[in-house]
């Protein structure tokens, strides 16, 4: 971690809440033969079982774990209600175009506004229209619209009092994928998330490869792939841990 970004202390990270993107009628995005919604649930239970079988001490709550639709705002107050010290939302990523056939890899992404993104990533426009798909979505997002460049630009510039912790974190996930899983980690990123908004707590989303790059979409569909994944992703967890706790 660069000194820009110190890490914070917590005195115990006792709570962890994992999402798995999309669900039910949101398939999320889409590869050759695969769904974001099932590939991300898969290696968010994953992650979760390795929590709970390593490290003892710690609570492992899923915003869901089956294949059912929960509004991006629900997620973070599942989070908040539990009181959650972290919030993991692992996602697949994709691309359309010329692009699909050479654009893989890893990224997490962190909530704020990164100082040379100034068009908002494609990533997180598709990540927050699946709000399109709820209910009085303009009244429960405060009049945030996905499809509004405006919106988005304003809704970016959200910063939080968790952003340290957060990046810290999102770097130890990246330098696993890199280092220890082997993938291609295209790293750390910041942008305006609905489903990070207004999580109360250190929080990420994970976009662990491409469904449109057919390598990356049948690595990612492998119980190989999901284990290396499930278990970089894990190793990143119990790091960040150990590191915010050894601040006190």
């Amino acid at each position: 971690m660069t000194a820009n970004h110190p890490a914070i202390s917590q005195s115990k990270l006792r709570t962890v809440v994992i999402d798995a993107g999309h669900g039910g009628f949101d398939p999320g995005n889409l590869g050759s033969f695969s769904k974001e919604k099932d590939v991300a649930l898969k290696i968010a239970l994953k992650v979760g079982e390795y929590i709970n079988k390593y490290i003892k001490g710690v609570k492992v709550i899923y915003t869901r774990k089956d294949d059912r639709f929960i509004d991006l705002k629900e997620r973070a107050e599942i989070a908040n209600k539990n009181n959650a010290d972290l919030f993991i939302s692992i996602h697949c990523n994709s691309v359309e175009g010329p692009a699909a056939k050479r654009a893989y890899g890893t990224e997490t992404w962190v909530m704020g506004l990164h100082a040379q993104n100034r068009n908002f990533p494609e990533v997180a426009k598709k990540e927050n229209a699946a709000i399109l798909l709820e209910d009085n979505y303009k009244d429960n997002y405060e009049g945030f619209d996905p499809e509004s460049p405006e919106s988005h630009i304003i809704f970016s510039l959200f910063q939080n009092a968790y952003r340290e912790n957060s990046t810290l974190f999102a770097k130890k996930i990246e330098d696993q994928f890199k280092f220890r899983v082997g993938r291609k980690s295209r790293g750390v990123k910041e942008a305006g998330f609905v489903v990070l908004w207004k999580a109360g707590m250190p929080s990420v989303l994970i976009e662990t490869g491409f469904l449109t790059y057919p390598p990356e979409e049948r690595y990612l569909n492998s119980e190989e792939g999901q284990v290396y994944i499930a278990s970089g992703i894990f190793r990143a967890f119990r790091d960040y841990k150990n590191e915010i706790e050894a601040l006190n």
